[in-house]
């Protein structure tokens, strides 16, 4: 099976950047559905953005676009989130998780039970 590993999560200033990763073991990611998901206490997990198998289709949830990149190198086994002009709504537990499902160009997977690998977890803190 594979496992995935977050890392990257920290405190950033309301307007600053982070980059999260995702590693994978295990088995390659190269032919799986990737995507972050968020989720805070008073709050359930929440799409932020997915990428299908080459990286040829990108969507994003209504919180990860336009401030949000998902991005995905196969060879290393990893996927990133780069997060810029953050705010303080963005506070959560950042989670990396791959899907079985999907296809390479028009997967647009967004719901958590289409997910089947979930890593830990990584604490992003957006605060003064």
């Amino acid at each position: 099976q594979v496992q995935l590993v977050e890392s990257g999560g920290r405190l950033v200033q309301p307007g600053g950047s982070l980059s999260l990763s995702c590693l994978a073991s295990g088995g390659t990611i190269s032919r799986l559905t990737m995507g972050w998901f968020r989720q805070t206490p008073g709050k359930g997990r929440e799409f932020v953005a997915g990428i299908s198998y080459s990286g040829g289709n990108i969507w994003y949830g209504d919180s990860g676009k336009g401030r949000f990149t998902i991005s995905r190198d196969n060879a290393l086994n990893t996927v990133s989130l780069q997060m810029n002009s953050l705010k303080p709504e963005d506070t959560a537990v950042y989670y990396c998780a791959a899907s079985r499902s999907g296809s390479d160009l028009f997967s647009t997977l967004r719901l958590e039970s289409d997910y089947h690998y979930w890593g830990q977890g990584t604490q992003v803190t957006v605060s003064s």
